[in-house]
């Protein structure tokens, strides 16, 4: 028997809180969570910060890349034995779904905005390159992985694969909404997703959704439209993020500047110099990094060892609600007055922005182009989401920023009252 077709002897099963059970049939599936590159996931947060907000948020991207699997796992039992599905791409599908995560760093996206880097690229990298993974793919056919990596990169000549896995209705999203509701205890993101499941369909070029499905539809987008506002966006989780950020930057200026550690950033060098391995990115995962986080507090730097301490002990930011396009000479004259008294204005006072969109019909042509959510109507008719539900319509295409400006209330509470410039930074950023 091929290695493709190879079954194991008796199904294996995890565990989950979410799924109840993650169902493990085929070798291939089973080798590629023993792989290290895979098993790596399981000292990577799938939330990053968040934890410091949502105290039960310690889930890893191992859970969740097991999660989306499920997921599609019972998608394509649904379609066995349905027009247009070609059972032939089961494994490749499965296998994309439990890979996609693969090259997420330490803290994620905070870690990858210092270094500018770009997790899919890694994903690619670790796929394709000299890696557990990659020999197990090639154990399947030599082409295998390229095909896996073009399923993840979304350039897969079949795009209902693609869209199983990256869509605004995907395995993806279905399993986060759900795992990230779960560990944070939030209700938000809690919607029917065994209705979602039991009324998909596959075509040619996508999955649609059965009309008899739309309010679970509804349910879902408003799930996740919640879940980006009370739980990704959360100004707490972001005031941890902001210092994660500047310790990274901190860390880069000083070996720049020949700063003498007394605990040298050995694992980070790589990145300091752009030249970084998959093996140097694969080695750095967050239990690495909190260990440094943890030594640097000793540091003579005073600004390492003041952020360090700040984001080991959970001591963060305040924030308050200011635009930076409309108060900009007031953000100007902030600065200048943390500079006077002593307080680095490039580490300690910090605009943060997020925005979403939590839905969008199609827009050919534009950046960052989202194809739909269609339904099939009883007459075999496709509509586009938002032109059969008002509740979707209301928010198409409408794409909501936050904007908030973090500082260090104990320092300027520290400033002597006598001081003039003390009370000007307390009236700018609206403190009594």
């Amino acid at each position: 028997m091929a290695y493709r077709d190879e079954q194991l002897n008796e199904e294996k099963v995890f565990k989950d809180p979410v799924h109840r059970y993650v169902h493990v049939r085929d070798q291939v599936i089973w080798d590629l969570i023993g792989a290290r590159e895979f098993q790596r996931l399981r000292r990577i947060k799938q939330l990053g910060t968040t934890f410091l907000t949502f105290h039960g948020a310690e889930h890893s991207r191992f859970n969740h890349s097991l999660g989306v699997y499920e997921i599609i796992r019972r998608i394509l039992d649904n379609f066995s034995g349905q027009p247009n599905w070609n059972p032939d791409e089961r494994l490749l599908c499965l296998t994309a779904a439990l890979l996609h995560d693969l090259g997420h760093g330490p803290f994620s996206h905070s870690f990858e905005k210092v270094f500018h880097l770009d997790h899919e690229d890694f994903t690619n990298q670790i796929i394709l390159g000299k890696t557990e993974i990659n020999a197990i793919l090639t154990k399947v056919d030599l082409d295998f992985p390229n095909k896996v990596a073009e399923v993840i990169n979304k350039t897969y000549h079949n795009k209902l694969i693609v869209s199983l896995i990256s869509s605004q209705i995907d395995a993806d999203r279905m399993d986060y909404l759900q795992r990230d509701a779960y560990y944070t205890g939030v209700s938000y993101g809690h919607f029917d997703m065994e209705r979602i499941l039991r009324v998909m369909r596959p075509l040619p070029d996508k999955v649609v959704i059965k009309s008899s499905g739309m309010h679970a539809v509804e349910d879902y987008i408003m799930s996740r439209y919640q879940m980006y506002w009370q739980v990704y966006f959360h100004p707490v989780s972001r005031s941890a993020e902001v210092l994660l950020s500047k310790i990274l930057h901190r860390v880069k200026e000083l070996y720049s500047r020949q700063y003498s550690f007394k605990q040298e950033p050995k694992h980070f060098l790589a990145f300091f110099t752009g030249k970084m391995s998959v093996e140097d990115y694969i080695n750095l995962d967050e239990t690495v990094v909190m260990y440094y986080f943890q030594m640097w507090i000793n540091e003579n730097d005073t600004i390492l060892s003041d952020l360090c301490q700040r984001f080991t002990n959970r001591r963060l930011f305040q924030y308050t609600d200011f635009n930076p396009i409309e108060k900009i000479v007031e953000l100007k004259e902030l600065a200048q007055l943390f500079e006077s008294v002593g307080i680095d204005s490039n580490y300690y006072l910090v605009v943060d922005s997020s925005s979403d969109l939590p839905y969008d019909f199609y827009r050919p042509g534009e950046e960052g182009e989202r194809l739909p959510i269609y339904l099939q109507m009883s007459n075999g008719e496709l509509k586009e989401l938002s032109r059969a539900s008002e509740i979707v319509e209301s928010i198409s295409g409408k794409k909501r920023t936050d904007h908030k400006l973090y500082y260090p209330a104990d320092l300027i509470e520290k400033l002597p009252d006598q001081n003039p410039k003390k009370a000007r930074i307390k009236t700018l950023l609206g403190l009594k």
